[in-house]
């Protein structure tokens, strides 16, 4: 009976609240569910306002997966520009052509053959299952793991291990709607059970929550331990033009255009003029600029008046942006 009081709270809530989102929309069921496929990938580590604008660009460039399946490597890249993480883009693209060959063109509506799929794992398919398919799955994103930690004030390591918080989850309960009881929790955690300063008196079952009658709301945070990498970033300049390369030493960025780099291990004395965080990477670069004519496999000079012009990654138009304004 408690499930079902907390749901009905929670669904009344989102109905009042909820976000106007472009993978909202009211669309046929077959454009809901590819809506959901390409949204899911986008926010995969990255904030649903950010995702906004690239969605609504990428759905009108590849509006379904038969398009999609078929778009140039460079326009796909192109349209992901920005949001990083570009590993996602061609496993969406290789789901696509994976579901028209092996799923007859239909996204897969089960977890076992959703997560064959290039870029999709539990989470993923968990979220498609519930969103797209209106099936009884609550996908334990950061959002929802917030709610329920804070719901059930659980904050000892075996607590909060992903097991028992698969387990507690059942305590919000199922509901018909589990399309939209899936996106009501996210919408909870995200609006109002923020990671800091939780909106409680907004909150439609802080009434049970023990967080709130202990008034107690931090979480203990694992601390995410940034390795320190250093860099040094050759810079080759002709006729105001810059020298790039296919990234295919390293594994962030891969295959993408960058600047000729070395990594070295524990310099000492090193002093930076670039810093970076990516992924769980603290990036420290030097820049030394080069009058040596060496050649580089799948390089080619990039002339920076038209930057806009080309297809690079946010961190090789970062770079340019200092070599500009540090002449």
């Amino acid at each position: 009976m408690k499930e079902k009081i907390i749901t009905k709270k929670i669904l009344k809530w989102y109905d009042l609240n909820k976000r106007s989102l472009p993978w909202r929309k009211k669309v046929s069921f077959r454009k809901k569910q590819y809506y959901t496929l390409i949204s899911e990938f986008m926010l995969q580590q990255t904030q649903v306002a950010t995702v906004i604008p690239f969605f609504n660009r990428f759905i009108q460039s590849a509006p379904n997966l038969e398009i999609l399946s078929k778009i140039n490597e460079k326009k796909l890249i192109k349209l992901w520009e920005g949001l990083g993480y570009y590993s996602r883009a061609r496993n969406l693209k290789k789901t696509a052509q994976m579901i028209i060959k092996n799923f007859q063109g239909n996204i897969p509506d089960n977890f076992e053959n959703l997560t064959l799929l290039p870029g999709i794992g539990n989470y993923t398919a968990t979220a498609i299952l519930a969103i797209a398919f209106n099936k009884p799955f609550i996908p334990l994103d950061g959002n929802v793991e917030r709610v329920l930690k804070r719901y059930l004030y659980l904050r000892k390591d075996l607590e909060t291990q992903k097991d028992n918080l698969v387990q507690k989850k059942t305590i919000f309960g199922i509901s018909s709607r589990s399309s939209d009881y899936a996106q009501a929790l996210m919408e909870l955690g995200a609006l109002i059970c923020k990671p800091n300063n939780p909106l409680c008196n907004q909150c439609p079952i802080s009434k049970n929550c023990k967080s709130y009658k202990k008034k107690d709301f931090n979480l203990v945070k694992k601390i995410k331990i940034n390795k320190n990498k250093y860099f040094i970033l050759k810079v080759y300049k002709k006729n105001q033009r810059y020298l790039l390369i296919k990234n295919t030493k390293f594994n962030f960025l891969k295959n993408l255009t960058i600047f000729p780099m070395i990594e070295l291990s524990n310099p000492k004395n090193f002093n930076e003029n670039l810093n970076f965080k990516m992924s769980n990477m603290n990036m420290n670069i030097k820049i030394e600029y080069s009058k040596d004519t060496q050649k580089f496999p799948l390089s080619y000079w990039f002339d920076r008046k038209k930057l806009k012009n080309y297809m690079l990654p946010s961190f090789t138009k970062k770079v340019v942006q200092y070599l500009e304004k540090n002449k």
